[in-house]
């Protein structure tokens, strides 16, 4: 998304202008298209509106369902998994991701399954996990080299890899 100004290297979090956010979240108004609902519940999670973020997410899920694709409906599970990790519920985010991830890579669909380990990675990194975010950031990088995904794809997995060496070095290091 054109609003993302690059990503907090310790929190790997989405840097973005609140403004940009609020105007654009006012632009979409209620539109139901599933872009939009998916735009929209990613404006209204970078906006620390989780609760909105989570009824609209939903109604996303149902939506891609009801009239999408399964390409669009992963894409819905995975960005209301996001949520689910954002209001702390690691164990329901982590198994969704995965259950997406291995669809996606069972399907051949290379950069649904980097988007979904991306986000798992980032569910293990917000644990403490950082081997297993390692992992997934690691495979999301392969998976995204191998689809020919943007240098900024690639850039944020590659921030996302480094955070995970720094913070595991880390706890090694203070245990």
């Amino acid at each position: 998304m054109s609003y993302i100004h690059g990503y907090d290297p310790d929190t790997l979090r989405e840097i973005t202008d609140s403004r940009e956010c609020a105007e654009r979240l006012e632009e979409i108004g209620s539109q139901r298209s599933l872009p939009a609902l998916l735009e929209r519940t990613w404006l209204l999670k970078v906006l620390d509106r989780f609760d909105e973020a989570l009824t609209v997410s939903e109604q996303s899920v149902r939506v891609a369902r009801m009239a999408g694709t399964r390409r669009d409906l992963l894409r819905a599970r995975i960005v209301h998994a996001t949520i689910q990790q954002c209001r702390g519920a690691f164990a329901a985010a982590e198994q969704e991701l995965t259950t997406c991830a291995e669809e996606a890579e069972g399907q051949g669909w290379a950069g649904i399954a980097a988007f979904a380990l991306q986000h798992r990675g980032k569910v293990h990194y917000d644990e403490g996990e950082y081997e297993a975010a390692r992992r997934d950031f690691k495979r999301a990088l392969f998976l995204r080299q191998n689809a020919g995904a943007s240098d900024a794809e690639l850039e944020s997995t590659l921030l996302a890899i480094d955070a995970a060496d720094r913070r595991r070095t880390r706890s090694v290091v203070a245990s």
